[in-house]
């Protein structure tokens, strides 16, 4: 009971730590304003790696839609038959990462002066391991093809989501990574 109770606040601080990675990075030197219009670059969404096990139809549609979805609330609308001012192109990158963690059992009580009693003390340390998923979300310019605006967040995945929970985790991600477009 206390090892389960051990290891369920070591996810919670784990996902408490990986809530606020949101990276944002922009081309000082480029008018945002003049962009109006936006069109997907192919492929639209690259995985990292490249495993048939993260590369999915379904999870590449979610990435589009909540793209799509947070563009269009910013002004910028789809190129209808066209390039448009901006080219999009997205990244699901997935890492195994460790973590170590150390557990305390036991342990004596008592003072200096009535002795000490108890059981002694017992440290368990392993290793747990997790994946993390970054969104990587770039624009570039249409005219000249160089990067304009990059945003990316990581997330901790969890394994018992259902694809409901799967879309809002994504929407979710995209919404704090576009929340700084455009720059001021």
């Amino acid at each position: 009971m206390f090892r389960r109770f051990a290891l369920l606040t070591m996810a919670v601080l784990l996902s408490a730590c990986a809530a606020n990675r949101v990276n944002h990075d922009f081309d000082a030197s480029r008018d945002f304003a003049a962009y109006r219009s936006w069109s997907w670059k192919e492929p639209a969404v690259q995985y990292r790696p490249d495993d048939p096990r993260i590369k999915s139809d379904l999870t590449e549609q979610r990435i589009r839609e909540a793209v799509t979805d947070q563009l269009d609330q910013r002004g910028l609308r789809p190129a209808a038959g066209s390039k448009g001012d901006l080219s999009v192109q997205t990244y699901l990158v997935v890492e195994e990462r460790q973590q170590q963690v150390t557990t305390n059992y036991g342990g004596g009580w008592g003072n200096p002066w009535n002795g000490y009693w108890g059981a002694p003390m017992y440290n368990e340390t392993r290793i747990v391991p997790y994946k993390v998923a970054t969104i990587q979300i770039d624009l570039l310019d249409g005219k000249d093809g160089k990067l304009v605006w990059r945003g990316s967040d990581e997330q901790m995945i969890s394994r018992t989501t259902n694809p409901a929970d799967r879309s809002t985790a994504i929407h979710e991600t995209v919404v704090r990574i576009l929340a700084n477009y455009p720059p001021h």
